[in-house]
């Protein structure tokens, strides 16, 4: 497995996790739970922000670790 597709990777992962976050804060009574599921989700939404702009620039910069 290459850089570039453990980057992909990690990012679908983080999508799937931030979207699970979401469901959870939209489906729960607890008004304290649905606020930690919602922090959460708007944390990992920040994470894949940053960490997509890294994917960009590393492919940019090392185009071998482009996904193919």
């Amino acid at each position: 497995m290459t850089v570039g597709s453990q980057l992909h990777g990690t990012l679908a992962s983080l999508r799937s996790i931030e979207a699970t976050l979401s469901t959870l804060a939209q489906k729960t009574n607890e008004q304290e739970a649905r606020e930690a599921f919602h922090q959460g989700a708007l944390k990992t939404r920040t994470v894949i922000h940053e960490l997509a702009k890294r994917v960009h620039q590393v492919e940019n910069e090392e185009p071998q670790y482009q996904q193919t």
